[in-house]
């Protein structure tokens, strides 16, 4: 029997059957006490952590016995990945278990933005019509780029081309001739940036995509256009996007990741007063049924993990 830490909220459905085999310490709000998290890893063999959980070498270092690492979720910019692995930790992420929440997210920020029409409730309670100020756009016809095409972006290409839109895709680490390719055009990052009229990104945080998306590439963007990211938000220059949004060169924007999560009061306040701005909590992939499918899946694999 091993001791498996949980530092963050995970589908509590799927607890007992780890705790017939292991002891589990489940404390959702673990990750905002780091001295009594590090306390408990002196012994631990798992660890089960989402995003808002720093693995670095300060928490590594406490966790002598720690074998294994579960992350409810995919993005990994969180976890010392090399460290891990010169150490012999094994990471599991949940890959795969939350793209349909986060293709359907995108899919209703792209109806949303174009639309234009989903904030009117106080004006009709109020007695008021204002019919020609809300006549917005159909999606159908325009053109999606997304920005990275891994798994996600193929199941936004998958709803977003039987409701009418083209979608034409950037990554470099993608070809013609991969067998996975759907649909979507491969075209460099500067036709995306200029041909599309909504961009979604689909993309790890790595030294190589931090900023990628600046003033100079925001500047590109065909005008009018609107912004989604669910990915990471060290990926968009939030004053850059401000910016954008502020000179209506882009028409509208939703955003899920931010640079620093939660937002600070300064942080939160240069988003205030722009029209057709969706803001979410890093809510995008976690949906009831998403959550279900990757705590199930984590709890798998530390289950398979510790057999061995």
């Amino acid at each position: 029997m091993s001791k498996i830490v949980i530092t963050e909220f995970m589908d509590e459905t799927f607890l007992p059957n780890l705790r017939e085999r292991h002891e589990v310490i489940y404390e959702p709000d673990l990750v905002d006490r780091e001295d009594q998290l590090y306390a408990l890893l002196h012994d631990t063999g798992g660890l089960i952590v989402r995003n808002r959980t720093s693995v670095g070498r300060a928490l590594l270092d406490n966790a002598p016995n720690l074998s294994a690492i579960g992350r409810l979720g995919v993005g990994l910019d969180n976890i010392d990945i090399t460290l891990c692995k010169e150490r012999g930790i094994e990471v599991y992420p949940a890959l795969g278990a939350n793209n349909t929440a986060v293709a359907e997210y995108v899919v209703a920020a792209l109806l949303i933005l174009f639309r234009g029409a989903f904030n009117a409730t106080s004006h009709v309670i109020e007695g008021k019509w204002p019919r020609t100020a809300l006549i917005g756009k159909e999606i159908s016809g325009k053109t999606l780029g997304v920005i990275g095409y891994g798994g996600i972006a193929r199941e936004v290409e998958t709803r977003a081309t039987v409701m009418g839109v083209r979608v034409i895709a950037y990554d470099p680490y993608v070809s013609n001739d991969n067998s996975f390719v759907g649909s979507a055009a491969l075209v460099q990052l500067d036709e995306l940036l200029t041909a599309s009229d909504a961009i979604s990104l689909h993309l790890p945080l790595t030294s190589e995509t931090r900023g990628l998306i600046s003033h100079e590439h925001l500047a590109k963007m065909k005008p009018g256009s609107v912004l989604i990211n669910t990915s990471r938000g060290g990926i968009v220059d939030e004053g850059a996007l401000v910016a954008a949004l502020r000179s209506n060169r882009l028409s509208g924007a939703a955003i899920d990741v931010y640079e620093h999560e939660p937002l600070t009061e300064v942080e939160a306040r240069q988003f205030e007063g722009i029209d057709n701005l969706i803001l979410t909590p890093h809510i995008a992939g976690i949906t009831e049924e998403a959550n279900a499918r990757i705590s199930e899946m984590i709890v798998k694999k530390m289950i398979n993990h510790f057999r061995h």
